[in-house]
């Protein structure tokens, strides 16, 4: 396996989650891949060679300065209030410029498209960006196509995506194309990704693959999947809300997503009653009514078939709540011990 180099832009008043979220799922990829070479080297590139500070306050020291960089598999740019500053600006869209045509991927972070689009490269294309920078990007950028409600978009070689923890699911969405969508599943359990909000743009990382493909009419459908669980989800109602007569939409679903539309929502369903009932508040029959099973029979049956466990087995392994009541438990025959002796 070849090491892919991941190069992310550093500089003043950077903010520091675009910049650290994606660089520790990258990382974290590393830990997970059994082969002796890493999968990613993550490099910080900046302007000049000095510590630049995040509008936060952290401080970060590049690796490398826009002269002397190397060739890059990926170049990520951040968003921060810096690139507002022309110098700023105007050297890192340079930097990108005169990289894009040797680099596989380019993505920017939340408001880093201000870094990006000024290259022209995105012209024509459909981007995304903070909800809150949307319309100015919209504005100031009038032949780029602005769609402020994606968590990210990717057209050709070019990704744009949401605020803030949005870098990290499109992070985990380059894993996923480089390595599978094993691996990136691990890396967001390892990361603890499961299911964001963020200026209400609803997000979820396991990872997004499905909002890869920007001209997809089903990339929105799968979002509201995954937030309408309890409601009719068979295939002709989904079909309904996509436009499309249940035949023709069911084949376009497996093509773009992969499996047929009953059995993402079944998965979803079930990862949403797993992470219920590890919450450990309400009852199984209560969990499988309320991501959408018909009874509580139906849910058994699709639990004990995808994940080879009860949810009641599932539950008393992994609830937190089981594991207060058993600490609590041990405590007092602890004490019953004491008092006997």
């Amino acid at each position: 396996m070849k090491t892919k180099r991941i190069g992310i832009i550093g500089f003043d008043d950077v903010v520091a989650i675009d910049l650290a979220g994606p660089a520790d799922a990258f990382a974290v990829a590393n830990e997970t891949e059994n082969d002796p070479k890493p999968a990613y080297e993550v490099l910080v590139i900046s302007p000049s060679s000095r510590p630049f500070i995040s509008g936060s306050g952290l401080v970060f020291k590049p690796q490398r300065i826009f002269k002397n960089a190397p060739p890059l598999d990926t170049l990520i740019v951040p968003g921060g209030s810096g690139l507002r500053k022309p110098a700023i600006n105007r050297s890192v869209s340079t930097f990108i410029k005169a990289r894009a045509k040797s680099t596989r991927r380019i993505a920017s972070v939340c408001s880093g498209i201000y870094g990006l689009a000024p290259t022209g490269l995105l012209d024509g294309r459909n981007v995304t960006t903070h909800w809150d920078q949307a319309r100015n990007v919209a504005r100031q950028f009038p032949d780029l196509r602005v769609n402020e409600n994606a968590i990210f978009i990717k057209d050709g070689q070019f990704y744009t995506s949401a605020g803030a923890t949005a870098g990290i699911d499109l992070a985990l969405s380059l894993i996923e194309e480089d390595y599978g969508r094993q691996v990136s599943l691990t890396v967001a359990r390892q990361l603890v990704v499961y299911l964001k909000r963020s200026g209400g743009q609803e997000q979820y990382s396991e990872p997004l693959r499905f909002q890869t493909e920007s001209v997809s009419r089903l990339s929105e459908l799968t979002t509201w999947i995954y937030t309408h669980l309890n409601d009719d989800l068979s295939v002709e109602a989904l079909a309904g809300k996509a436009c499309l007569c249940p035949r023709h939409f069911s084949r376009r679903f497996k093509a773009d997503v992969g499996t047929s539309p009953a059995g993402f929502v079944e998965k979803l369903r079930l990862d949403e009653a797993r992470r219920r009932l590890s919450n450990g508040d309400n009852s199984v029959e209560n969990v499988g009514m309320s991501v959408g099973f018909k009874s509580a029979d139906a849910f058994r049956r699709a639990f004990e078939r995808r994940l080879g466990v009860s949810p009641s087995d599932y539950r008393r392994r992994f609830s937190s709540a089981a594991k207060v009541l058993s600490v609590q438990q041990q405590r007092r025959e602890s004490k019953k011990l004491s008092k006997a002796a």
